[in-house]
């Protein structure tokens, strides 16, 4: 993954997630995901995996693929 693609992951995370009108915290209860590591991704500090990704866009009820489309 290019730095590029998971800029855009993180974008994307974070404007499905503010679209819904969660905070970190509900988002961390639905996807069973700590706050602390949510906050991680959306500030660069850290990379999920591929399978958290998945969990994370089923927890903002988009498909995973489109939290890899610029917006």
């Amino acid at each position: 993954m290019t730095n590029s693609t998971i800029d855009i992951f993180r974008q994307n995370l974070k404007y499905y997630r503010n679209k819904l009108g969660i905070t970190q915290d509900k988002l961390s209860e639905i996807s069973g995901i700590s706050s602390d590591y949510l906050s991680e991704i959306e500030r660069g500090k850290k990379t999920p995996s591929f399978k958290r990704m998945v969990i994370i866009a089923d927890a903002l009820n988009v498909e995973v693929y489109k939290l890899f489309k610029p917006l």
